[in-house]
């Protein structure tokens, strides 16, 4: 078991921030960042920006030049060994004369699984793994149940009231979180692959689901559940930028017409009448390389998702105020008769967003 010094936890921390600077950028790509030392000067750093662009190693191997020979490579993620859309970073790595690799995680892309870390040791540098590998998956979560699970991390986001509504009996919701609140959700939206939403929600709100104020070059795929192809060719989302997939029950080539006309893709996944088959589509999303999901949805969806154990994690704006015993819930999930059938959730962070409080909460288990 490798005994890691103070040292090697601080420039690993460095190559976590550094990585984090592509959390809105690097999709469909894990974020990964890269610390070069030679006798104890860094010498070079990067991090991965883009798909098609540099690794982290590559970039911190350029800014070190001839001062990588001998120095240790700290990096938040195994080194690929494959030919993807760039050059294996374990070759480049080799080539520069790298004496020691410490990698936070291996790398949970079956291509690679090891096998970079495997090449490194053959060539004969040291390697070593585990430094700080809970902070390196949490950068990464969407990318790792993608690749493990074969489906995103799928994160619902809700505003409600102190008393767990999320609108009023006749639908109206705007606004229940203050101002803050509806910009950090901006943040959460830059960092998914897409954003999901039900057909109840787009016919209610004509929401956009784009991501504003923040420059990340690219807009989420925008998904809506629409069992029955209620969906209106004039919706707003459709004439903006990025690309919208209908998701429906319904095998309809009269009533998908308009829509592909506007731009939509039209999926027909059933699973029964008029309902959608929602781990067959989260199977689909991981073959079009979504690795954060985002739900936007109404209790029907965020209720269908919890039942069918796709939900990963909340994020809960609770504002201070209350909206009635009448008003819309969270979820509509079947009534309980038992404490024991209740859905466990671990608190992760609380904390103060303008006005209201963010609750981010991990799903423990699933009704």
């Amino acid at each position: 078991m490798s005994v890691f010094s103070v040292d090697d936890v601080r420039h690993m921390a460095r190559a976590l921030e550094l990585a984090r600077r592509g959390l809105f950028t690097t999709d469909p790509n894990p974020r990964v960042g890269c610390v070069l030392v030679r006798d104890g000067e860094v010498v070079g750093e990067g991090w991965h920006e883009r798909t098609g662009e540099p690794h982290a190693e590559v970039i911190a191997l350029r800014a070190a030049a001839d001062r990588a020979r001998g120095a240790t490579a700290y990096v938040t993620l195994e080194p690929c060994c494959h030919h993807g859309r760039t050059p294996p970073c374990s070759q480049a790595l080799i080539t520069a004369g790298i004496a020691r690799v410490v990698a936070a995680m291996p790398d949970p892309n079956p291509q690679v699984a090891s096998q970079g870390l495997t090449e490194l040791e053959r060539a004969g540098l040291r390697v070593e793994v585990g430094l700080l590998q809970a902070q390196a998956s949490e950068l990464n979560p969407g990318f790792i149940a993608r690749m493990t699970r074969r489906r995103p991390y799928v994160r619902i986001k809700l505003a409600t009231s102190l008393d767990g509504r999320t609108a009023l009996a006749s639908g109206e919701s705007k606004w229940i979180s203050g101002e803050a609140a509806r910009a950090d959700v901006q943040r959460l939206r830059a960092r998914s692959s897409a954003i999901l939403t039900g057909i109840g929600t787009v016919l209610a709100d004509d929401p956009s689901l784009t991501v504003r104020q923040i420059d990340i070059g690219r807009q989420p795929l925008r998904i809506v559940i629409d069992g029955h192809l209620s969906m209106r060719p004039d919706a707003k989302m459709l004439s903006l930028p990025g690309k919208t997939v209908v998701v429906t029950a319904e095998d309809d080539a009269d009533a998908a017409e308009p829509l592909l006309i506007a731009g939509a893709e039209v999926m027909v996944l059933s699973q029964g009448v008029g309902r959608v088959d929602l781990p067959r589509l989260m199977q689909d999303l991981a073959q079009r390389e979504v690795n954060e999901l985002l739900v936007e949805a109404g209790a029907t969806i965020c209720g269908e998702l919890l039942q069918a154990g796709l939900v990963d994690e909340l994020v809960v704006y609770l504002a201070p105020h209350l909206l009635g015993s009448t008003a819309r819930g969270m979820f509509n999930i079947p009534e309980f008769s038992q404490m024991q059938e209740r859905v466990e959730l671990e608190l992760v962070d609380m904390r103060a967003v303008g006005h209201d409080w963010r609750i981010t909460a991990r799903v423990r288990s699933s009704v």
